[in-house]
């Protein structure tokens, strides 16, 4: 999986298509990813406790990985992502569009 945590990212396909946002969490072993804004759901929730208000509370859920895009700063559009070694032997991720650096 070679979205991380961080990156800009949009979304491809399903319903939240052509939104952007940011990547909070990475999910690798499920293959899938909780964008910033992107995929909410109302979540009902019952108070717990003194502390714990109860009400509606809106829930960011996880996308399936393949469904979002990285996208280049340079290009600023949805991309793929291809990876080489620079002169120090380590992995860059670059944009398969323009070649650049993500």
């Amino acid at each position: 999986m070679r979205v991380r945590k961080g990156d800009l990212v949009e979304v491809l396909s399903g319903k939240q298509r052509g939104k952007r946002g940011r990547v909070m969490v990475a999910l690798p072993k499920e293959g899938r990813v909780i964008v910033d804004g992107a995929n909410m759901v109302k979540r009902h929730t019952k108070p717990r406790g003194a502390t714990m208000q109860g009400g509606i509370i809106d829930k960011d859920m996880p996308l399936p990985v393949s469904a979002v895009g990285v996208v280049c700063p340079a290009c600023s559009k949805p991309t793929r992502i291809g990876v080489r070694f620079d002169d120090q032997g380590r992995k860059v991720r670059v944009c398969r569009k323009c070649g650049g650096d993500l």
